[in-house]
């Protein structure tokens, strides 16, 4: 079995040999700069530790594992537009550095790119997997669009809808890790639930962070969701259980669609929050999904030992900083 860092090593040498073409610059530079930002790129080492569970050797699942982080950085530079966000991992988004036209071609052939790399190892049902997985993101994005202009968000249309934008790649790339290793469909199936779980408990706390986290940390805007008045867990949990007055005073903020203080908003928001104590609600909740992927993993038919990089992986996403 290989260690996280062992795995990313794997999936930087591999990058580096499947570099994208030189010319013409103005396609391809967008693609190599969101590639150089500084991501993680857990979710082709996570493909990986999938193919790992049943197999030794996780070469042959390179190509599926490199589709998998093209997608992911594919979706990043177009959600990036969607939500007019100015940084990404600490630095300027693609459309912000050179301008909305070159985010969204390039974005494209990056998903051009990862088609081509899974088409590499022949294998039909990963193939079905990733469409069914892109397809949901897709549908978890516009979900989330959808938000933005709603009043009446409920708290499962909003998990859902999380589910689809992020649980479901870090499911699929699990998934597809199995399926490159020729496991058995229940096998697969716990993985995937395993990682749809951990990705919705991943993205709870991803909202604890957009409003807590420390901006040197979280290399994103602080507040990011407050000034765009998504409809996160944080403020549908407040309008749940909160007074009337500070119902109606988040709802006149959430329906600001500009402000001359930015500062002051996102304070005045997060002061709502901390007087209805929805970071210990959040948290709590973040911690029942947590709990239920970990079920799941204990339940793949293999030894515990060769889930002991893919758990500790997944504990430490969990509890992150950042």
């Amino acid at each position: 079995m290989h260690t996280l860092p062992q795995l990313l090593d794997m999936v930087s040498q591999f990058a580096q040999e499947n570099q994208f073409p030189a010319a013409p610059r103005e396609l391809y530079a967008p693609c190599d700069y969101i590639l150089t930002l500084g991501g993680k790129r857990l979710r082709p080492a996570i493909l990986l530790m999938g193919y790992e569970l049943f197999r030794d050797d996780p070469q042959p699942a390179l190509p599926a594992a490199w589709a998998v982080e093209l997608f992911h950085n594919f979706s990043l530079m177009h959600d990036d537009i969607m939500d007019a966000a100015p940084l990404r991992r600490g630095q300027p988004t693609v459309h912000t550095k050179w301008n909305t036209t070159t985010g969204i071609l390039s974005g494209d052939v990056m998903l051009i790119f990862a088609y081509r790399q899974l088409a590499r190892l022949g294998k039909m049902p990963l193939i079905d997997t990733f469409n069914r997985v892109a397809t949901e993101v897709c549908e978890g994005q516009q979900l989330d669009v959808n938000f933005e202009t709603r009043t009446d968000v409920s708290l499962p249309e909003y998990i859902r809808m999380i589910e689809l934008k992020t649980a479901v790649l870090l499911g699929g790339a699990l998934e597809m890790g199995a399926l490159a290793a020729d496991a058995t469909p229940e096998a697969a199936q716990l993985l995937y639930d395993f990682g749809r779980l951990a990705g919705i408990a991943f993205q709870i706390q991803d909202d604890l962070l957009d409003t807590y986290g420390d901006p040197e940390k979280f290399g994103k805007q602080v507040g990011g969701d407050i000034l765009q008045n998504k409809k996160t867990f944080l403020v549908i949990e407040t309008l749940k259980v909160a007074s009337a007055e500070d119902c109606t005073a988040l709802r006149n903020w959430m329906e600001t669609t500009t402000t001359a203080d930015p500062v002051k908003k996102v304070a005045a928001v997060r002061a709502i929050f901390d007087r209805n104590n929805i970071p210990q609600i959040v948290a709590a909740e973040q911690g029942r999904f947590q709990t239920e992927a970990f079920t799941c993993l204990d339940a793949v038919p293999v030894p515990e030992s060769r889930k002991a990089v893919l758990r500790k992986m997944m504990e430490d996403l969990l509890v992150r900083e950042f």
